[in-house]
């Protein structure tokens, strides 16, 4: 390879969408070196973070699967690497690594694996949990290198693998785009939300992991002991219609505002008061630090990630997974309490300065690549 050559770098994901492993791989081609680095994208799906990319003039691919081991898009993949001549494939996630390991390994391509949140968790039936840790195990021991976006994720690795060899580098997030310092449109004024009312912020994927129905189950207790309060549910997922199915049922869905992903999420993110996050699971939600840089006040669920993140009482609040009425009483503690809202919001935007600065984790993740044997 020519000392001036750039090091091609294959970054691929599941899906086109913009979730928190679509931002995060935003984030890192974004900030990347471009005088060392050449970064070119896969994803399995279309979307709006494909669109963006064309817009900053990566090369992007697309070969639609829905499926892991998808056999017919695996010599597809083996053209791109070929055609691309990439010298490093980092796989974002489970879904889009089961579908380039085989082109990268009969290539001898090195592959990067960052987990962004293992695929098996608690509440998957035991037989399909037991399965899909065989197969993070095999996937994980395929890896050249393996990156962990938290501790909990290496130490849950660990756990079940018996050992894990990974990099802790966790998320960043962008301080100058998730800025309250910045100019920003008037998203209350597009939906027509009023001014005076409190407005909590569901800004996420609608999928069981995000928990989506204890999230309307809280806002209707809420409602009952405060009428001023309103809900804005962004996003798409299998589970959207459940929930507007359910807002229909407890009648609240005219307190709740639904809309598909957005791009401008700084925009929603400070037009909002409170920003939820009642995960049952999490790997380390990017989400829950773009709100947190937006200095606003969060309520998350003691799990993996998040916990880690959140400081209970300090720099936002912490409640039990899948306990509506624990996050109703969160989100009425912040609507009465203005002054703690104002003090968790503070100190969630010095936490993210400190430690989730999207140029630490670049600078971090291209070491990992300089490491890397090619």
């Amino acid at each position: 390879m020519g000392e001036d050559r750039k090091i091609r770098v294959l970054e691929t994901i599941r899906q086109g969408k913009v979730g928190g492993g679509e931002s995060h791989l935003l984030s890192l081609v974004e900030n990347m070196d471009r005088g060392i680095y050449e970064p070119i994208v896969l994803s399995f799906t279309d979307g709006p973070m494909i669109e963006s990319l064309e817009r900053w003039g990566i090369t992007t691919y697309v070969v639609p699967t829905e499926t892991p081991f998808n056999l017919a898009v695996w010599k597809k993949v083996k053209r791109i690497l070929v055609r691309e001549a990439i010298d490093i494939v980092h796989v974002h996630g489970t879904r889009a690594y089961t579908n380039v390991w085989w082109a990268a390994k009969k290539l001898q391509t090195p592959i990067i694996y960052t987990v962004h949140g293992w695929s098996f968790h608690d509440s998957l039936p035991r037989l399909n949990k037991k399965l899909r840790v065989m197969a993070e195990k095999w996937l994980v021991n395929q890896a050249n290198s393996v990156i962990s976006v938290s501790p909990s994720d290496q130490a849950t690795g660990k756990h079940y693998f018996g050992q894990l060899e990974s990099t802790v580098i966790t998320n960043g997030v962008n301080l100058n785009k998730f800025n309250t310092a910045n100019t920003y449109k008037d998203i209350r004024v597009e939906y027509g939300i009023p001014k005076d009312v409190t407005l909590i912020g569901y800004i996420q994927r609608i999928t069981e992991q995000k928990d989506p129905l204890s999230m309307i189950e809280a806002f209707s207790l809420v409602l009952k002991q405060d009428s001023t309060v309103r809900l804005l549910m962004i996003g798409e997922g299998d589970l959207k219609e459940a929930a507007m199915r359910k807002a229909r049922e407890l009648q609240v869905d005219s307190f709740i505002y639904f809309d598909t992903f957005r791009q401008d999420v700084p925009d929603v993110l400070n037009a909002i008061d409170i920003y939820c996050l009642p995960s049952l699971w999490e790997g380390l939600p990017i989400g829950l630090l773009e709100a947190m840089a937006m200095e606003k006040s969060v309520i998350a669920t003691e799990v993996n990630g998040s916990k880690e993140v959140i400081e209970n009482g300090e720099n936002g609040l912490l409640i039990k997974p899948g306990d509506s009425k624990g996050l109703a009483d969160a989100i009425l503690l912040l609507v009465k309490d203005r002054e703690l809202r104002m003090s968790l919001a503070s100190q969630a935007r010095k936490t993210v300065a400190q430690k989730y600065d999207v140029v630490t984790m670049t600078h971090q993740t291209e070491k990992v690549y300089e490491n890397t044997d090619r």
